[in-house]
Formats: C-alpha cells, sequence, structure tokens
C-alpha cells in the first residue's frame, strides 16, 4: 500500500533526465504494493528556488510519460545539489483523482509539498482548525492537512521574525498529528534540504558514498533469525567516526535514497538505516543528514541507528522470465521451502534449533496459553499449523485475526504467549495487537519475512520466515514458509516431551522430503489450466477438508477471491449439515480435499454427501489411493502422501496454480489485483 521513495544528490551532479528516470524507476519498484495514482516533486531552476509537482492517475506508466511533457530544453540541466521524491497513492481518504494524489501542497506556489504512507486520525480537527485560519482545501485527503499544518508553523515563525531550521518545522507539525505515517517534506523555503519522519509505517533509509569505507560500516550483513549478528568485535556506532554529531558527508558524492520498501533501493545500494518510530531525518545543503527522536531526546539531540548490509539482490524483485511475478513465487517453492529450513532442521539428528527463539524458549515452554495472531493468508498459516501445536505442547492454542482480536479487547495475561505473523512485519492491525499484548506484559514473538520490520524490532524474539522477497501481491511462498516456521516451532517445543520423539522425528523425516514433493505437485500446472476452463466462467466455488486440510481450503478460497475476483468459500467438512449442504446441486462447483489423514473416513462420509446430492466435485486425493466413492463423475487431482501436518503444504500449490489460471482466464490483473495492497500498513 501506498509507495514512498526519494532520492537525494550531494556533490555528485545529475541531470534532470537522470533525476527523473531514477525517481520514476523507484516507484516502478514499488507497484507491487497496489495503487490508483501517482505523483513526484522536483525543483525547477528558476530564481527564487521553487518546486514542481507532477500527478496522475493510473499507473507509474502514465506518470513516465507526464514527466516527458516538462520543458524539454531543461532535460539536460545539471543539479550538483538536488531533492526530489515521489509516490504511489492507494486511496483511503478520497477517490483516486489527480487532485487526491500525492504529493500534498500547501499552496498554489507549493511552499511546501509531503508525501505519506498512513492514516491521520485526528485530521478532521486540525482541518477545521486550518481552515478557520483561512487556509483553503484542495483536496480530500488526510494528507493535505500535513502540508498545510507546516505552512502553519511556519508563517507564525516567519510573522514573528524567528529564524528556524526546517527540522524545528516539520518536528512541530509532527507534534500535532495522531496515527501512523511515514512522511517526506520539500519546501521552497529550504531549497537542497529533505525531511523523513515515520510512526507507524515503514521507511528506510540507504547511503551511496565513496566515503562509506569499511571502518564507517557499524553492523554486517543481516541474519536468518531476529537477533543481533554474532560479531569478532563489538559494533562502533558510525556517529564515533563522524563530526558535529552528525552523519557527515560534506565534500564527498553521495546519494541518499528512501522508500517504503527495500526493494526500490537494493539497486542503488546495499547500506541502509532502518529508521525506527517517531525516527526524524533531516538532510540539510551540506550534504549531512542527522537523525533525531523527538519522542525520547531532545530535538537538539542527534541519535544513532546502526547500518544495516540488505541481504537482497535486484534479481529477487524481477520476473526472471515468468509472466507473472506471482507465477515465478509458486515455482520458487522448493528453494524457498528449503531456505526456510536451512541451518534450522538436522535431517541427521533430527532435531531443530531456532536462534531467534534461544533466549526465550524457558518462557514459552512455561506458557499457559499461546495465542497466534495474524492477517488474511498470515492467520490461515497458523490455523494450518495450530493442531500440530497443540498436539506437541498440551497447552491450548488459540487463533486470532488481529483485527477482530483489538475490536473484542481479549484478555491476554503475563503467562500467555501471543505470536505475531506478517510477511512484510508492518500489517498495522497486527503491529497495533502486539503493542496491546506487550502492554500487558506477554511474551510477544514475531514471524515475519522482513528484517528490521516493526514485529521484527518489537517483540522480545522470533523467526525471519527467509522466503525471499515476494512482489505478488498474492501471498503463495511466504504462506508455506510460514507454515514450516510454525511447525519448527512446534518440534522445538515438543522436544521436552519423552512420549512426543516418535513423532517429532517422523515428521522431520518428512520435512526433508518436502523440496521435491513441491516440484512433483507444481507438474499438475497443465492439469490446472484444464480445471480452470471449467470454473472461470462459474459464479462461486467451494472448497472442503477437514482438519489440517480445512486452512488450505481457506487459503484457496483466499486466492481465488483475491486473483480471480470470483466468490469461493472454504468450508469445514464436517459442518456440511449445518447449512452448506442446501448449496450442494449438480450445478454448484465444488472442490473437495480428500488426502489421506487420520481424519479420512469421517471425510469420506462428506464426499458421499456431496455426490448423493448430484454434486461433481473437483477432488484432490493421494496419489494411487482408492477411495470409497464412486468418482465417475468427479475430477480428481493427484498429490503425493506426507505425513498428515506436512500435506497442507503439498495441496496448497496446486490450488495457487488454480487460482493463477482462474485469474488469467478471466483477463485479471494476477500482480496486483484490484482494490488491494501487498503491505497493509493503514488500518
Amino acid at each position: 500500500m501506498c509507495g514512498i521513495f526519494a532520492f537525494l544528490n550531494y556533490h555528485d551532479p545529475k541531470t534532470r533526465r537522470e533525476i527523473l528516470q531514477t525517481l520514476i524507476t523507484g516507484l516502478k519498484r514499488l507497484e507491487y504494493r497496489g495503487y490508483d495514482s501517482a505523483g513526484l516533486c522536483i525543483d525547477t531552476i528558476s530564481k527564487p528556488p521553487a518546486l514542481e509537482v507532477v500527478k496522475t492517475v493510473g499507473k507509474v506508466a502514465e506518470l513516465e510519460k507526464l514527466v516527458q511533457t516538462l520543458s524539454q530544453a531543461n532535460m539536460d540541466q545539471s543539479f550538483p545539489v538536488h531533492c526530489g521524491m515521489a509516490h504511489t497513492r492507494w486511496a483511503t481518504h478520497g477517490p483516486p483523482n489527480t487532485i487526491n494524489a500525492h504529493p500534498q501542497s500547501s499552496d498554489a506556489h507549493n511552499e511546501f509539498t509531503v508525501i505519506h504512507n498512513g492514516t491521520i486520525t485526528n485530521y478532521s480537527v486540525l482541518k477545521m482548525m486550518l481552515l478557520n485560519k483561512g487556509h483553503v482545501f484542495v483536496s480530500e485527503t488526510d494528507t493535505e492537512v500535513i502540508a498545510k499544518l507546516a505552512k502553519h508553523f511556519y508563517d507564525l515563525r516567519a510573522k514573528d521574525g524567528e529564524t528556524v531550521t526546517f527540522k524545528q518545522i516539520i518536528a512541530e507539525t509532527l507534534l500535532h498529528l495522531d496515527g501512523a505515517y511515514a512522511v517526506i517534506f520539500k519546501s521552497s523555503h529550504f531549497p537542497n534540504e529533505m525531511v523523513a519522519a515515520r510512526r507507524g509505517s515503514p521507511l528506510i533509509l540507504g547511503i551511496k558514498s565513496q566515503k562509506l569505507t569499511p571502518e564507517l560500516i557499524a553492523v554486517g550483513s543481516v541474519v536468518p533469525d531476529m537477533v543481533a549478528p554474532v560479531l569478532s568485535t563489538p559494533p562502533v556506532p558510525i556517529k564515533q567516526h563522524l563530526m558535529n554529531n552528525e552523519y557527515d558527508f560534506h565534500g564527498s558524492p553521495t546519494q541518499f535514497f528512501l522508500a517504503s520498501d527495500a526493494g526500490a533501493i537494493v539497486e542503488h545500494t546495499k547500506k541502509v538505516f532502518y529508521l525506527e518510530d517517531n525516527d526524524m531525518v533531516w538532510f540539510n545543503s551540506r550534504g549531512q543528514f542527522e537523525i533525531s527522536n523527538p519522542e525520547k531526546v531532545s530535538l537538539s539531540q542527534s541519535i544513532t541507528r546502526s547500518m544495516k548490509t540488505l541481504d537482497m539482490e535486484l534479481e529477487q524483485i524481477s520476473k526472471g522470465g515468468f509472466s507473472h511475478f506471482m507465477l515465478k513465487e509458486i515455482f520458487e517453492q522448493p528453494d524457498s521451502i528449503l531456505n526456510t529450513m536451512r541451518g534450522r532442521v538436522s535431517f541427521t539428528e533430527l532435531k531443530v534449533t531456532l536462534g531467534g527463539l534461544k533466549t526465550e524458549m524457558d518462557s514459552i515452554r512455561r506458557s499457559r496459553r499461546i495465542i497466534f495472531i495474524a492477517c488474511g493468508t498470515s492467520y490461515y498459516s497458523a490455523v494450518a499449523a495450530r493442531a500440530l501445536v497443540e498436539e506437541l505442547t498440551d497447552v491450548p492454542v488459540v487463533c486470532e485475526l488481529a483485527s477482530d482480536f483489538l475490536d473484542r479487547k481479549v484478555p491476554v495475561f503475563r503467562d500467555d504467549t501471543c505470536v505475531f505473523i506478517s510477511q512484510s512485519g508492518e500489517t498495522a492491525d497486527t503491529v497495533l495487537a502486539l503493542n496491546y499484548c506487550m502492554s500487558k506484559g506477554a511474551m510477544c514473538v514475531g514471524i515475519t519475512n522482513t528484517v528490521g520490520s516493526a514485529i521484527a524490532r518489537a517483540t522480545h524474539c522470533g523467526v525471519h520466515v527467509n522466503a525471499g522477497a515476494e512482489i505478488g501481491v498474492a501471498s503463495t511462498k511466504a504462506y508455506t514458509s510460514q507454515i514450516i516456521v510454525v511447525t519448527m516451532i512446534a518440534l522445538l517445543l515438543g522436544a521436552d516431551h519423552s512420549n512426543k520423539q516418535a513423532r517429532v522425528r517422523e515428521i522431520i523425516t518428512d520435512m526433508a522430503k518436502l523440496p521435491d514433493m513441491v516440484r512433483e505437485v507444481l507438474k499438475l500446472e497443465e492439469q490446472m489450466k484444464q480445471i480452470a476452463d471449467f470454473l472461470h466462467q462459474k459464479k462461486s466455488l467451494l472448497l472442503m477438508g477437514r482438519g489440517y486440510q480445512y486452512a488450505s481450503c481457506l487459503e484457496g478460497a483466499l486466492k481465488i477471491k483475491e486473483l480471480a475476483y470470483l466468490h469461493s468459500e472454504g468450508i469445514p467438512a464436517g459442518e456440511l449439515k449445518h447449512g452448506t449442504l442446501a448449496l450442494v446441486d449438480e450445478d454448484m462447483p465444488i472442490l473437495f480435499i480428500a488426502t489421506r489423514d487420520s481424519l479420512h473416513d469421517k471425510a469420506m462420509l462428506a464426499l458421499n454427501q456431496v455426490i448423493s446430492r448430484k454434486g461433481k466435485p473437483i477432488v484432490m486425493k493421494t496419489k494411487g489411493d482408492v477411495l470409497p466413492v464412486d468418482l465417475k463423475d468427479c475430477t480428481v487431482i493427484e498429490v503425493p502422501p506426507i505425513v498428515d501436518c506436512l500435506q497442507g503444504i503439498v495441496n496448497i500449490v496446486p490450488l495457487q496454480l488454480l487460482a493463477y489460471h482462474i485469474a488469467l482466464k478471466r483477463g485479471c490483473n494476477v500482480d496486483q489485483p484490484r482494490n488491494l495492497a501487498k503491505s497493509v500498513t493503514v488500518e
């Protein structure tokens, strides 16, 4: 949701053409997040300095065409110092149109401009105050309030003859904002300067400079588990090497990049700072930047953030020969599954090691209750592994949707372990639920696919999913890797129970087979295309399963809904007689998961009921298995057998392929489904 990108070059001359191309490319790297308009802000060459805002409804490609209409004579104008910013907006306040697109301006002269990801919850109160002060609003966004508030405070200081810095104006502005934001400001009053800040929405700062010698880099590459890397010598804060208590690159050609996602930065540099809540960064015109956190220390005091090295390659965010990111990510699952287990599961010793949980394992083992809290696909990954956690721990396990959890204000106690699952690590409702549980004193564990994310930083301990960059809005490889992470946690907790050892060994032995099993079911793509030919003109699809396969039905239905815009519903087969059976007839498309496990006989009772009422289900069964029902009118999908708790990982892959091909048949945008965004960072 909402992509933010900014590019600053100091003592490193760039033409206007190069600046615009860098900004446009940065937005293209963020297109997968979902958006409906785009815009950018650059400097003009006029005297006195002014800001030029360009924005449009639609895709970044439309913005790219629009900037070509700017004065061609100026495209080769060189800027030794320049700050530019760009944005893709996902409409929340006001419909998608050019006026509501970002950047938003303080006035017709663009004295202050801002791009913003998040939601300002008190914007209506601030808007009323500013209207009473004579400010005129032109958009329906909450973001316009931010720009006008900055101008309001600047005008007050200028009226009194005060000399203020850009940083001071923005700090005062931010003080009046409630809600979540990642924001970047430019102002014609402060040429060649920029201020950025975040609260509850991600923002990353990247640096490319000849002055970044090895001794200035405080911390090395990020590691798989959410713990600090082990260094041979203690990390040295980068600030100790620099002058005037600032990060000083004065005199050295330097480029800075700000983005809501590392994917927009990695092609330029791998040296980044992950900004934390209430951090504010001020870039001055001398090639220096200063990080402050007014919530923690005085505005006059700068603070230190450790530099990280991105463990990501540009190839990870390219399609790599596939027609869509989603298809590429489906086919990456044999490798992503292996990477999730790599270094953690010993297939010779049949044991699991999770370094990110090591220091807190005793507390987790003493828990009276384990609560999994997540949204969407991440929630279904918890449902998929819930029964195994209960089986191996003998502890009650609850799965909660983060939004509903917050609405109900669920009682949470100090002897609870709360596990927060999020691919991005920034999901707004999940982060809010984390804050709630932390305030109650519960043990909080994070499972994310993004190092440095809000959940990774705020939880007591956690595990990095290590599935690699996932660009398609519909999660695929993150889902299967999340199930594996929860499974590994269950195995680790079950290792202390002597009566569970045979079960633990059985599961670990079959985990070694998973990559090959997934490779085998990927060969079913042609059959999924044929089934998609039948289903794509239907109006509905019911997916039924029992036990471990109920989660597969939920997730499969979600994929079909979000990709193909086809109504689909995951049904627990045990509840068939409690309403759903009324829908069953020869015209209702049904997909029934009937792979063999301990509940197979019960599942067969439900399948028989469907067939006896003239249903013609698509049946997914274990390869070679002979079912005690008549399948002559049924389409059969055969998948290889594996231990019951891992079968859902194998079974979901054909459903992902099915959703993909139904979407193609219906002419849908597979990577960017309508109305949806990859990272839901606002409520």
